[in-house]
């Protein structure tokens, strides 16, 4: 389904003209405690807590904090139902909402770069509908841009100018050509095997997810690989990205060629997951299953 015209008696304009808002403010809060600086009314110093999923810091805290103080004031707790880090290690099972429109929020994506200051982090928010993108936002707040979108009305990027671009994948289809966009730090022995065989050898690395996924919508990349090991993404990790892009004109499957599926009750996206710009998705697919079955078979 596409996004309906209103949720819960709001236009869903209204619902996207609030989130962007709210990306911008959170991706200040982000900015000023990356500067050395502390929020007002915010824990000072960046407190790194490391944790099994990776480090936590008073950054995070704070813009989820902001983030779910803002939605849940602008469109109340009735018909959504609110997931982020911090809200799930609070729930008492690992259980789906219940609610069928939920919002999955990741306040600081890549904190291991925004604590290294690779500058390559990012925030997500996303709308979903039965365990299903809707509208989303991701902004990456060092490159001063916010893109977002929704199910069936294309994706955008905007900058801190008030400029707005649509915004459309790459259509290089040799590939040769293609360019793979990788993660720094989160690559595993398996994980570099395949990246050595597969036929596309360009690559690049960038930090966040939403990092990543602005690299294909914005042409820089075509290609980008999850692949789970001792850990795997989170929901929070996938559901902003893959609808922008999605309606920025590229896919994002599991290497079956399933659609991702949030809000569980595990939020861990365990496999293989493949976005790319489309041209050769299912050849790609279909590769990293066969390299995959062989590597593991050593």
């Amino acid at each position: 389904m596409n996004l309906p015209t209103t949720i819960a008696g709001l236009s869903t304009e209204h619902i996207l003209e609030v989130t962007r808002s709210i990306g911008w403010g959170a991706a200040e809060i982000l900015q000023t405690y990356y500067r050395g600086e502390t929020p007002v009314g915010a824990q000072a110093g960046l407190n790194v807590q490391e944790g099994k999923d990776g480090p936590v810091t008073s950054a995070d805290l704070a813009a989820n904090h902001y983030i779910l103080d803002r939605l849940t004031t602008a469109f109340g707790q009735d018909t959504f139902g609110y997931l982020s880090e911090e809200t799930y290690k609070a729930q008492k099972c690992q259980a789906p909402f219940p609610e069928d429109w939920l919002w999955i929020i990741d306040p600081l994506d890549g904190t291991r770069d925004f604590i290294d200051r690779t500058g390559e982090y990012a925030l997500h928010i996303a709308l979903t509908y039965q365990g299903r993108p809707m509208l989303t936002v991701v902004v990456c707040p060092e490159l001063g841009k916010l893109y977002y979108a929704t199910k069936g009305g294309g994706a955008f990027v905007e900058t801190t100018e008030g400029t707005t671009t649509p915004l459309q994948v790459s259509r290089r289809d040799r590939p040769e050509d293609l360019v793979v966009v990788m993660s720094r730090t989160h690559r595993d022995d398996r994980f570099n095997q395949l990246l050595k065989q597969l036929p596309c050898q360009h690559q690049i690395a960038v930090g966040s997810v939403g990092g990543k996924i602005a690299a294909v919508v914005e042409q820089r990349a075509d290609v980008y690989i999850s692949l789970s090991g001792k850990s795997a993404p989170k929901d929070w990790d996938m559901a902003a990205p893959e609808l922008i892009l999605t309606e920025a004109g590229g896919q994002f499957t599991y290497a079956d060629e399933t659609p991702l599926q949030y809000n569980r009750g595990d939020v861990s996206q365990w496999g293989c997951l493949i976005a790319s710009n489309g041209q050769h998705h299912t050849d790609l697919c279909t590769t990293a299953r066969t390299l995959l079955a062989a590597i593991d078979a050593r």
